[in-house]
């Protein structure tokens, strides 16, 4: 039997291998093993964690850590060239764009295993990006790719990779996304510790940031504080914040009122639960843009770009950008927010595809 070898790095990664774990069980006809490079230690990520999702704990944990973007793709290319010397698979397959992404797919194609790409095609045109950098490089070396809305055809064919090749399968995340939005239907939701707040508020926002290029830069980041202060005096938010976001808040000085709440980082199953009733999202995530619109609330991306036309196209994502006037703008029109649509095979049934057409091209070799 073949053996695929699903890599993750982070928690989110999880999010996309956990449908192809339970696609490749349901089917049958491939080994696997779950690699986790460890490019980012979360301290959540226990048995729990993954018993919600449905899927066994990592059969191997590489304890890549932290770094520079140099030295930890590098010691992952390391420790995953040793793993695949030591028991050769007949894939690897790889998700989304981090840095676990390209260092897997390097590693195989050098040592002339296939690689199969999930979320393949995706592009902001914004090279500032590590993510841009990665998607780039690991379609470029790619064997399969695994393309979430038709522009992900259109880019992949436009970079002249074979049609055949390119399989427009449906979403992952949101295959994910339908499977814990139903067992959240069976657990106790009055113990999450932010059921108090939503219980208090009829009415709410949630807002995430995180990436650089809003954060890390006083001038964007105090502009977008603002604007959230001024729409929290009609709508009160509530703000999961990262670890780096928060510390420039205090760097930076920006005070968001007393009707932004702060909580820290939130574990999926609860996240999911703030969110899915919020009258908007306000984020910089391309994830959170895709989950938004796959459950029909109002998103605004707080980037200049997306690298998820579908979302905007046909689903319920509006692309403000940073500037406080473009979001104040966008929060007022808020009433006339178009409904959107879920997208063409966001079904909860992409995994099993993938799984289909990995078993039937790797029984060929």
């Amino acid at each position: 039997m073949k053996t695929l070898y699903l890599v993750a790095g982070a928690r989110p990664n999880f999010m996309k291998i956990a449908p192809i774990v339970r696609a490749l069980e349901s089917h049958g006809g491939l080994r696997y093993k779950i690699i986790h490079t460890g490019q980012h230690y979360d301290r959540e990520m226990n048995e729990v964690f993954f018993e919600e999702l449905g899927i066994p704990a990592p059969d191997v944990f590489m304890g890549a850590g932290g770094g520079s973007h140099a030295e930890q793709t590098a010691k992952i290319m390391l420790g995953f060239e040793q793993l695949c010397l030591a028991e050769r698979p007949d894939a690897v397959l790889v998700v989304g764009d981090v840095n676990s992404t390209i260092a897997c797919s390097i590693v195989a194609k050098k040592m002339h295993i296939p690689v199969a790409h999930v979320e393949a095609g995706l592009r902001s045109g914004d090279m500032a990006m590590p993510e841009e950098i990665n998607r780039i490089v690991t379609d470029s070396i790619s064997d399969w790719f695994f393309v979430t809305e038709p522009a992900g055809v259109d880019n992949l064919l436009r970079e002249g990779k074979a049609r055949e090749k390119i399989h427009f399968v449906g979403h992952v995340m949101v295959d994910n996304l339908l499977y814990q939005h139903d067992k959240l239907q069976q657990v106790d939701m009055s113990v999450f510790p932010t059921a108090g707040y939503k219980a208090g508020q009829p009415r709410y926002g949630v807002v995430t940031l995180h990436r650089p290029s809003n954060v890390d830069h006083a001038e964007t980041f105090t502009g977008i504080g603002q604007s959230l202060r001024e729409i929290s005096e009609t709508l009160p938010l509530i703000f999961p914040v990262h670890p780096r976001t928060r510390a420039n808040l205090d760097k930076f000085g920006i005070d968001l009122g007393d009707r932004v709440t702060l909580t820290g980082p939130l574990a999926y199953m609860e996240f999911l639960h703030l969110w899915k009733d919020a009258e908007v999202v306000m984020t910089d995530s391309g994830g959170l843009q895709e989950e938004t619109t796959a459950l029909g609330v109002p998103c605004f991306t707080l980037r200049e770009n997306t690298e998820r036309p579908v979302t905007v196209e046909e689903g319920t994502n509006v692309l403000v950008g940073t500037r406080p006037e473009n979001i104040l703008a966008a929060f007022a029109g808020l009433g006339e927010a178009k409904t959107g649509r879920r997208p063409e095979l966001w079904d909860g049934r992409a995994a099993e595809r993938i799984v289909a057409i990995l078993a039937t091209d790797l029984s060929k070799v």
